[in-house]
């Protein structure tokens, strides 16, 4: 018994705290619910948070780099409706549809990474608080796409798009493979790269950072960079399962949901520590909490609750461990 306690006491909380999380909650979800274990069930609660959870990734690098974005959500509406609106363009200049949605993937990837980087520059050379470049971003990308959009909607003319949006490589959907790529090259990005370990030295204590050589600017500018190239993925994603995207609704909620699975994953808010594996944790965590809450019938309008207490609870929780 004292041996247990000691390993108990020693058991580290802010590294395995997601994993234990998400093993319990499987299990209570599962005696729950008999719907909840099925293969169609489980397969749409991962499609469902490839989405954010490949934004969150991003954010993850950002947040161990000590700082935040606010404006994933309405960049990846604006980035969205870019898209769709190169692939109608090009519909009848291009010889295929196929070269027509690649190069719509590629213009969503580019114009992501060029957001990203507009904020990061911003906040690196422009010397602005991270939440307020972020904060007035946010309202100028959602109006931007309103604007251009007339308050509707950006539909592709490609029935290929909403092909490609609901294809699948055996049964899993394409959506949750590209997140899955993009946690193994960004995990090795911080894990095995010089850049990694500067993301992590800058974030723990920028001053240090500087005075041990390291480009504390150069470092912080490209997280914000990568955040905008994964938006760009995730809204591509995101355009071609709906066929289109809603310039009032697409991508809202999507900064909460990215923090809170990073938060919950692990993440320190006050930089220096985190996993790319955790993050994507976070994000199935919170998905099968939204998946378990509408198979019991909870009104959707208290899930915001909910992902409000969680974030809430693991900042408290690091708190503590601090």
């Amino acid at each position: 018994m004292t041996a247990f306690a000691e390993k108990l006491r020693r058991f580290d909380l802010q590294k395995y705290g997601s994993l234990f999380a998400f093993v319990v909650l499987f299990v209570l979800s599962a005696v729950a619910s008999p719907y909840f274990t099925k293969p169609e069930n489980l397969l749409n609660i991962l499609r469902q948070v490839s989405y954010t959870g490949i934004i969150a990734l991003g954010m993850t690098l950002v947040i161990i780099g000590g700082g935040i974005d606010l404006s994933v959500g309405s960049m990846g509406a604006f980035v969205g409706a870019m898209s769709v609106v190169v692939i109608n363009w090009l519909l009848p200049v291009v010889p295929g549809e196929p070269l027509a949605i690649a190069a719509g993937a590629v213009a969503a990837a580019l114009i992501g990474t060029g957001a990203g980087a507009l904020n990061g520059f911003l906040v690196t050379r422009g010397r602005i608080a991270p939440f307020i470049v972020t904060l007035g971003s946010l309202a100028i990308y959602r109006s931007l796409t309103l604007y251009i959009g007339q308050a509707g909607e950006f539909r592709s003319a490609s029935d290929g798009l909403g092909e490609f949006g609901m294809a699948g490589v055996w049964i899993i959907p394409v959506p949750v493979l590209v997140m899955a790529l993009m946690a193994v090259i960004l995990s090795i990005l911080l894990n095995s790269t010089r850049y990694g370990r500067y993301v992590f030295a800058v974030g723990s204590n920028s001053r240090v950072a500087m005075y041990s050589a390291i480009s504390v600017e150069r470092t912080r500018f490209i997280t914000y960079a990568i955040i905008g190239f994964c938006v760009g993925i995730s809204a591509f994603l995101l355009a071609s399962r709906f066929n289109s995207i809603s310039s009032s609704n697409a991508g809202q909620g999507f900064e909460l949901d990215a923090i809170a699975a990073v938060i919950v994953g692990g993440t320190a808010m006050t930089g220096g520590r985190g996993t790319v594996w955790g993050t994507i944790v976070g994000a199935i965590i919170l998905g099968m909490i939204n998946n378990m809450l509408n198979l019991l019938s909870v009104s959707p309008y208290l899930q915001g609750t909910v992902r409000g207490v969680i974030i809430i609870g693991a900042v408290y929780i690091q708190r503590q461990r601090q």
